[in-house]
């Protein structure tokens, strides 16, 4: 018989706190996974998508969605509009919403602070976490350059590998879900990804000695960003986006970036 070595982790639960991320040993249900690959392909701004349109976006064959469709119907997930012969998402799904938007007690200490940082600096603050390749906005609030304030819609999403924001947010991952999310980026970015590699490690490296990253993805705006982890508690990534001219200015980048830096602390002290 064997003797367990007690310098390992004996459970899956061991395994998931000793490396920081889900383990387990229990088989998953690969039709939930499909299932819940079609409610992901309804993004903001898509109203109705059919079964075809479906296909194409979850990488399904029609058959498989067909079948599905047919169970998130029944199970009120979708709604099948009869006149233009397609899938809405029903109410079930904002109801998940808001229950998770309630479950985090980090914007309800973030907001108010984000404002005062976004009002009183005319600048754009955001709140973001990682779903799969993308970063997903919790909230934000944004000054434009006509001085009116707006928030940029709570479930927003910008990719990972070329902004600020998504980099901030893998820069703060354990060890091992870092080295599996570069290898799925590297995946879905074919033969972009050498010349966004270059980017995130140097953004990674830039965390690490700096404490934040910086990034000029959309035209006419830089950001700076962070990770932010209360402590026991889940990963965020925290930036501020600004307007520039041209390529983004190194003094402007370092200004923001005390900003940014200044906040964070804020709300590590408000989380603690």
């Amino acid at each position: 018989m064997t003797k367990a070595d007690p310098s390992r982790p004996s459970s899956t639960r061991a395994l998931t706190q000793a490396r920081q991320t889900f383990v387990r040993s229990t088989a998953g249900s690969q039709s939930l996974e499909r299932g819940l690959a079609l409610l992901r392909a309804f993004r903001h701004g898509t109203a109705l998508l059919t079964n075809a349109e479906l296909a194409d976006r979850a990488g399904l064959p029609r058959p498989t969605v067909s079948r599905l469709t047919r169970s998130l119907v029944d199970a009120g997930f979708l709604h099948y509009d009869v006149a233009l012969k397609g899938y809405r998402l029903a109410p079930a799904c904002l109801s998940l919403a808001l229950a998770y938007r309630s479950s985090e007690p980090v914007l309800e200490r973030a907001l108010p602070l984000m404002r005062e940082l976004a009002e009183g600096r005319r600048v754009n603050v955001g709140l973001a976490v990682a779903d799969q390749s993308e970063m997903v906005y919790l909230d934000s609030v944004r000054f434009s350059r006509l001085g009116i304030f707006r928030r940029l819609m709570p479930g927003s999403r910008i990719p990972i590998a070329p902004t600020s924001l998504g980099c901030a947010w893998l820069a703060g991952l354990p060890a091992q879900p870092q080295r599996a999310l570069l290898a799925r980026l590297k995946t879905e970015h074919g033969k972009a990804w050498p010349a966004l590699q270059r980017q995130v490690m140097q953004c990674l490296q830039d965390v690490r000695s700096l404490g934040f990253c910086h990034a000029q993805w959309a035209a006419g705006m830089a950001a700076v960003a962070a990770p932010l982890r209360p402590h026991g508690g889940a990963l965020y990534a925290l930036n501020v986006s600004f307007p520039v001219t041209g390529n983004e200015d190194a003094q402007a980048v370092t200004v923001h970036a005390e900003l940014l830096l200044s906040l964070r602390r804020a709300l590590l002290l408000a989380l603690d």
